[in-house]
């Protein structure tokens, strides 16, 4: 085999294995839309209404009030992470 194409194929396999072990999440701003018995309702990034809790402790949030939200990789874990 040539040497070139041994190497990119390591330089290939050490990529892949990298970026499968990459865990991202996404911060994106949002706004609560309403406030019911299972959290806040907000706009999630793809425009879809999601409830969800807030993990800053001792915080009210209102109606309207624009707030940080953290994706951690799976829908279910969305939380509201910060006030704008």
């Amino acid at each position: 085999m040539d040497f070139r194409e041994e190497l990119i194929k390591t330089i290939q396999l050490m990529i892949d294995n990298s970026l499968g072990c990459y865990k991202s999440d996404r911060t994106y701003k949002s706004v609560i839309k309403r406030i019911d018995k299972k959290g806040y309702v907000i706009i999630d990034r793809t425009g879809s209404e999601r409830t969800v809790k807030c993990c800053i402790p001792n915080i009210e949030l209102r109606v309207g009030q624009s707030v940080w939200i953290k994706e951690p990789g799976d829908l279910k874990e969305l939380h509201i992470c910060g006030v704008v």
